[in-house]
């Protein structure tokens, strides 16, 4: 078996990505990438408008799944896409492991993983507009309440969690991939219309984060394909 070595003269920049402003798994990858003072183009794909502009088959191509965020690139001389923003994220890191978004330590490494992959898989399918519309169809209003549930089942797994670990951040006082998970889940989670008062630990987190330009510059608010609403 030949095994490759990835390095990052092996990735032409700038990346190119496609994504929605008010996405939060889009949000998770806007930070990472500002966190590591990546360049990349930011491509709109709105999923809204027209039916959805992930529906499309140039976007379906991208990613079969028709779902944003997807990562183009160019590697080792070919076209590559990579969606889903674990998987983007973790390649990032690979390829740039500076400034680290993953713990040395191999415990809070899997911690940091363990908190991302609550909200990933706890939270996240069920806040989607596919199955919060599916639900509305067959009992109006049903989906917001199930995207609520979920949240706060998922939201209060974290609290928990993080009240084990939390110094400044999710774990410590270093930035990790808990981070940048936990900021737009909440940005989320205001939208759907859960109250996060009983999340102080959470709350506090995203306080020590809002001025950081990483974070700060990643928000829905300041895309350029935002919409108030």
């Amino acid at each position: 078996m030949v095994y490759f070595t990835a390095m990052a003269s092996d990735l032409q920049l700038p990346l190119r990505l496609y994504n929605y402003y008010r996405s939060s798994a889009s949000y998770r990858v806007r930070i990472a990438l500002a966190f590591k003072g990546i360049p990349y183009e930011y491509v709109p794909v709105h999923l809204i408008r027209g039916g959805g502009e992930q529906r499309s088959s140039e976007h379906h191509a991208r990613n079969p799944m028709e779902q944003v965020p997807a990562l183009e690139f160019t590697w080792r001389g070919e076209r590559r896409v990579i969606a889903q923003s674990v998987a983007i994220i973790e390649f990032l890191e690979e390829l740039f492991p500076e400034p680290p978004l993953f713990p040395r330590d191999p415990f809070w490494r899997a911690r940091a993983r363990e908190l991302v992959e609550i909200i990933n898989s706890g939270i996240q399918p069920h806040q989607n507009l596919t199955p919060t519309r599916m639900i509305d169809a067959l009992v109006p209003g049903a989906g917001l309440k199930h995207a609520q549930h979920f949240n706060r089942i998922g939201l209060q797994a974290l609290e928990e969690r993080v009240r084990e670990s939390a110094g400044r951040y999710a774990i410590g006082d270093e930035i990790t991939v808990a981070d940048v998970f936990i900021v737009p889940q909440l940005t989320s989670a205001r939208r759907f219309e859960v109250d996060l008062s009983p999340y102080p630990t959470l709350l506090a987190i995203e306080a020590n984060l809002a001025s950081h330009p990483a974070f700060e510059s990643a928000r829905p608010e300041r895309q350029p394909d935002y919409e108030p609403t």
